[in-house]
């Protein structure tokens, strides 16, 4: 049997949990060790980043990347869930108030930035050991908690009220949901995300991911490799390489000495996360820097590297 080893992009579909989308790639690519850097709500569509074998110890690493996504609101209607699940047939729109293509760039500009914005109470985070909306849907009222994100661009794509169309890139844990219930608050008649496309996923494009069906057909051909992005060409950490007599170590968390160095590719700093990387060139852990790597050769003997992961 075949084992992946490195990152895959997929092109999740409308409908399915992000759950659900790697219990299909595990069935078709016949491999268990599958993880993913950041979930997508089942109603929403785009790139996610899948992590196979040894890549799956890679996942922390890769989770706090910008995102970007391509993002469509409908204003007059409030939604339980702030998207398109909370809206039924017999619920009545909400007076529309006239609002300019300027008016909309001057509000949407005041979303711009580093904003708070409380996690929607119809999501999986946990509050006092429960998830949100296991709480929600058994009507129970709870104060809902606040997060800091970041806000980098927001820039309307298509303007025809009650659709609007925009693009968003944003931090980690940024909630697109909340920001289209408060766009339609602010305006004053409500708002609902009805359409989410993630385009974008740190330097990773959607226009370079595979489909299911293309990954399965990929993968009975035999050349699903050539789609896989190995782990080296991903971490952007600098890198200590060590000399062949000291790589098998590395599995057991042996620390290395300055002796064991056969090459350093970048610059760090204390507390930096570099890759620790065998003779072959194949990094084998990730850890944190203890000195500047200006300081390699004056330190005989002391440790310089401490490990967060082993990729075993």
């Amino acid at each position: 049997m075949v084992q992946y080893d490195g990152i895959l992009l997929c092109n999740k579909p409308f409908g399915i949990t992000s759950h659900d989308l790697i219990n299909n790639l595990k069935h078709i690519i016949e491999q268990r060790r599958i993880g993913h850097t950041g979930t997508l709500d089942p109603r929403a569509t785009g790139l996610m980043i899948i992590c196979l074998g040894r890549a799956t110890k890679i996942a922390q690493f890769l989770s706090g990347v910008d995102k970007t996504y391509s993002a469509e609101i409908k204003l007059g209607f409030r939604s339980l869930t702030f998207d398109s699940e909370g809206i039924t047939d017999k619920m009545e729109s909400n007076p529309v108030p006239h609002v300019t293509m300027d008016d909309m760039k001057s509000l949407l500009s005041e979303f711009k930035g580093v904003i708070k914005q409380k996690v929607p109470a119809f999501s999986a985070v946990k509050v006092e050991g429960q998830r949100l909306y296991k709480l929600a849907r058994v009507g129970k009222q709870i104060e809902l908690p606040e997060r800091e994100v970041e806000i980098k661009e927001l820039e309307i794509t298509k303007f025809e009220p009650p659709i609007i169309e925009f693009t968003v890139s944003c931090s980690k844990g940024t909630y697109i949901r909340t920001l289209a219930n408060d766009i339609g608050e602010r305006i004053g008649c409500g708002a609902y995300l009805s359409h989410l496309n993630r385009t974008k996923v740190g330097n990773y494009q959607l226009k370079d991911a595979l489909s299911i069906n293309e990954i399965k057909y990929y993968r009975q051909a035999g050349t699903l490799k050539r789609y896989l992005k190995p782990i080296e060409s991903v971490l952007p950490f600098p890198a200590i390489k060590v000399s062949e007599n000291f790589s098998p170590g590395i599995i057991s968390g042996k620390s290395p000495r300055t002796k064991d160095i056969i090459d350093i590719h970048g610059e760090f700093s204390p507390n930096d996360f570099i890759s620790l990387v065998d003779y072959t060139g194949r990094i084998m852990a990730v850890g944190k820097a203890g000195i500047k790597s200006s300081d390699l050769n004056e330190i005989q003997g002391k440790d310089f590297f401490t490990y967060v992961r082993v990729l075993n």
